[in-house]
Order: structure tokens, then sequence, then C-alpha cells
């Protein structure tokens, strides 16, 4: 049986079209997913992201710990609630996940990992964590629920309908969470998102999580499913775990050398990998010059000498062309023209360096 957020119910409710999404019961959509796609882009609309799984850390060697595990070092982490964004690395330097982690202040660090890699991340960092002797301990909080509420209106609406946020939140820089002391429940707001939009993603008491996105409807924000979720994202350029990166790949292959720290002397797990293995490919942008077709994931990139494959791939709610990411040979250029198999046929696509959009602008003429 699949698992069930604490919104489920109000999602069917809702007339929601409901699918197994690795293992929950979650929205695809709730009548329109092109209508859901452009609330996002154009004024605000909200996400249930409770699969995903929030781990809190605290201890005295948890920053010490972080520091020898993820690729990116959370000693730029200077203020409480700043967030940072790193992959967790097998030996080999393959991408085990990619995560947010937040530092609540002192030895305190809150972790958002993947729904569908969540038990498996929980079990390795605990495995490391004795592996290494950390005197730090690792704290699933299965009691919270997580909604995510983006586009251009997203934080006005989200103060509309949840007043106490407004003064903590006002100024609030992206990449950076709070604690709020709410009325209805506690919440930790944080200025973060995955549809290339402003907005927030609020973590709260599993059981006052149907109250608020109730209260967030009220105030004009539109409930979204999965659907408008993976067109967002890919059009945002943000990778999918399973599709566009997995154990298989390293971040460097995968358009996230930026999430990589290799400028200090810090040692983390796979770092000796990466630097034994410079990367032959990369993950680039494509964009459908010809009509005939839709790319989508696992589509054969012909470049004439070599070839790559499509990773992700959709028709572009915003652009009005079909889009995707593919992992191609590095000696690849932006404005290089590629050829996609779609179908039985080979149809000509431009490169670009990703993001495809951004705050609902196209960032590839």
């Amino acid at each position: 049986m699949p698992k069930h957020t604490p919104l489920n119910a109000v999602h069917r409710a809702a007339g929601a079209r409901m699918v197994d999404f690795g293992g929950w019961d979650m929205p695809l959509h709730y009548g329109s997913q092109l209508d859901e796609h452009h609330a996002v882009r154009r004024d605000a609309g909200q996400f249930d992201v409770s699969h995903m799984r929030v781990l809190d850390l605290e201890g005295a060697d948890a920053r010490d710990f972080l520091r020898a595990t993820l690729a990116n070092d959370v000693v730029k982490l200077k203020t409480p609630g700043k967030a940072l964004y790193s992959c967790l690395l097998a030996e080999n330097g393959g991408v085990l996940d990619d995560l947010i982690v937040y530092w609540r202040g002192g030895d305190a660090f809150r972790i958002v990992v993947n729904a569908g890699t969540a038990d498996k991340d929980l079990a390795w960092l605990r495995a490391e964590l004795a592996r290494q002797s950390r005197a730090a301990a690792l704290t699933p909080r299965d009691d919270l629920a997580m909604i995510a509420v983006q586009g251009p209106n997203a934080r006005a609406k989200t103060w509309q309908a949840l007043p106490e946020t407004a003064q903590p939140t006002a100024a609030l820089k992206p990449f950076n969470g709070v604690d709020v002391a709410a009325r209805r429940c506690p919440l930790f707001v944080a200025r973060t998102g995955y549809t290339g939009e402003d907005g927030f993603e609020i973590m709260l008491p599993a059981d006052c999580a149907a109250d608020v996105w109730q209260a967030l409807v009220a105030a004009g924000v539109r409930a979204c499913g999965l659907g408008a979720r993976d067109t967002l994202r890919l059009e945002a350029g943000m990778n999918l775990y399973g599709q566009d990166m997995d154990e298989t790949v390293t971040p460097l292959e995968s358009g996230l050398a930026w999430t990589v720290d290799l400028s200090s002397e810090r040692d983390f797990v796979g770092r000796d990998a990466l630097l034994a293995t410079p990367p032959t490919r990369q993950l680039v942008g494509l964009v459908l010059t010809e009509a005939g077709g839709v790319l989508r994931a696992h589509q054969r990139v012909d470049l004439g000498h070599a070839h790559g494959e499509t990773t992700s791939g959709t028709f572009s709610p915003t652009l009005g062309r079909s889009i995707a990411l593919a992992r191609v040979p590095a000696s690849v250029r932006p404005d290089d023209t590629v050829r996609v198999a779609v179908r039985d046929r080979a149809l000509a696509a431009r490169v670009v360096k990703p993001p495809f959009v951004r705050n609902g602008q196209s960032l590839v003429g």
C-alpha cells in the first residue's frame, strides 16, 4: 500500500487525480496541470512535499561530521537559518542524493532529503556517524509535514494566510529559514523552492498541515500537483534524483560542480574519486528547434562524432517549446546543434546552458 502524507484526505476531497509516486499516494493534478503550472509562474501555487524526509542532526560533532560527509562545506553557513545545497556522495564519487542542510544555531542542523532515497540516506548517514565515531544524533522528523508555496505572489499570499509569518520573514533572504511561533502551530519557514520562482517551503507539525493548506487556498494560493512541479523544475534547470543524477554519475557530470567544494584541503566522502577522475561528460540543456515531437527522458542525442542521452524532457508551457536536460560529451558547447531521436525521427535541437526559465522569464532566447 502506498504511504499517505498528512494532506492525503485534503487532496482527495479537492478531486485530485492521485498516483503512486515512489511508494507515496500523491496528487498529479487537480484538473489542469497546465493551469497549475501557469499559476506558479504568474501568481502563487502550493505543493504538498511532505513525502520528503526532514532529519535533525544535533550534537558536539554535528558540524565536523557534515564537513567530512557532504561535498559542499557547511562552514559557509555563517548565520542561523542559512541553507546550503549539497550532494551526498559514495566513495566512488557517485551521487547518493542531493539535499539541503540548514544551520539552526549552535550544534543543530536540519537536513531535507528526497523521498525516494530517504530510508537509504538515513541508514547511510547513521553508518557514517558510527564509522567516524561522532558525538551527534540524527533524528527523522516523521512528525512534520512540508508545504511549498511558490510564485511571484507566494510570499504576499502566505503573509495573508499566516499573518504571524509576515514580520519574521519579510527581510528573509533567499536560501535562509527562520522559526516562527505562529498561532496555529510552530513553523520553520525557508525561502527556498524547486520551481525557479520565489516563495517559501514551510515545515510544520503534521496535525496542523490541513489547516494551513486550507488557509493558503482561502488566500488565493492554487493547489498544484506533481505534474506541474516537474515541468516547473525542468524549466528552472533543476535536477531530479533518479533521472538526471544517481549513483552511477558524479556531480561534476551533472551540472552540479558548483555544489562541490574542492577549493580547500577539507576531506569528504568521494573527494579522492572526483579528483582522480576528471569528467568526460556534462549535463546541458536542449531546446527543440524542429517540429515533430516532444523531448523525453532516455532519447539518444547524436552529435555526429559522438552521442549522449536525454535525462529529462517535457513541453515547456512557459516557452511554448520542448526542452530537455541531456548528458553529453564535455566538448559540447552552447549553441551547438544536435539531433535527438524522437520516435522514428532525428529532430534538431540547440544546446543551451540551464536554466531555461527563472522568475517567469525566458533565459534561452
